[in-house]
């Protein structure tokens, strides 16, 4: 199938720069403009989008329409793309569960699409070998997913096997990677409730270099994020329930992560600022 014309749905801060990738490659990609923001505007515009009035504009016009978007909408949108009737390759690279993937294809195989389950990692792809897309399901489809981003700033990488499998090494790191900075956090809150937060993050500077503990900056990046993050940790949990491993891990720092959502895409938010969010809410002393 001829990818020279690609559907980006929706291009926020990662799926901006995924759809550049592609424009570098040579591709024309295209975007639905019709009720989006003008900060999304914004980011199409620089990245070489071309807008359209409508979904059914963009399924029409493209043969392979990706997704990236916010877990919590993935299958809203994956509804959205199949009521249009489009039947080319659709390429879900969101932070979905497996068995949220196996609901996404059956809704867009019913309409004639085919599917390709993505999966992204790393920060929107600036710098060479800094961010990979995992593809996985139909081995042909695959095989002409990869080559609309090969040899760009995205490294796709294909894991051979079903629709699934790119879903789940995405949350298996996820759930590592997101949940060390929940967990950093509520350990900065209670040293700053006892008034040794700096004794903290000196000793973890000490053992623990490099980790979120030992650089608060870097648990500063995780304040504007908290609001796609904390979804993503309820997907995460959910397939830990699938796979019968208990969730709680996820459950824990999805709560945590809903404490930040005020601080939603505010590059300058302290970790002090995060940590004192934290502290707001505290149980009653018991007699």
């Amino acid at each position: 199938m001829d990818h020279a014309d690609v559907g980006i749905v929706h291009p926020g801060s990662m799926g901006a720069q995924v759809a550049a990738q592609a424009v570098a490659a040579g591709a024309r990609v295209r975007w639905s403009a019709q009720g989006r923001s003008a900060a999304t505007r914004e980011r199409a515009e620089r990245s070489g989008l071309a807008a359209v009035g409508s979904m059914a504009e963009l399924t029409a016009r493209c043969g392979l329409v990706l997704s990236v978007c916010p877990p919590a909408a993935a299958l809203d949108v994956a509804r959205q793309v199949a009521a249009t009737g489009f039947d080319g390759v659709y390429v879900d690279a969101n932070a979905v569960a497996p068995r949220r993937m196996e609901q996404i294809a059956r809704v867009l195989e019913a309409a004639g699409a085919t599917v390709v389950d993505g999966g992204i990692t790393g920060p929107p792809p600036r710098t060479a070998g800094t961010t990979r897309l995992y593809l996985s399901g139909d081995a042909p489809t695959v095989e002409s997913v990869r080559t609309v981003f090969d040899g760009t700033l995205l490294t796709p990488v294909v894991l051979p096997g079903p629709l699934g499998r790119a879903s789940a090494l995405k949350l298996s790191f996820a759930a590592y990677n997101k949940i060390s900075h929940a967990l950093a956090a509520e350990a900065c809150a209670l040293a700053e409730d006892h008034g040794v937060l700096d004794d903290l993050l000196d000793l973890a500077a000490h053992l623990l270099p490099g980790t979120p503990l030992a650089e608060p900056q870097h648990l500063a990046t995780a304040g504007p994020r908290a609001w796609r993050w904390e979804p993503e940790m309820r997907e995460i949990a959910g397939s830990w329930r699938d796979s019968g491993l208990p969730g709680t891990f996820a459950d824990a720092a999805a709560h945590t992560f809903g404490r930040w959502e005020d601080h939603k895409d505010d590059p300058d938010v302290p970790h002090r600022r995060l940590i004192a969010d934290l502290l707001e809410e505290r149980p009653e002393a018991s007699d």
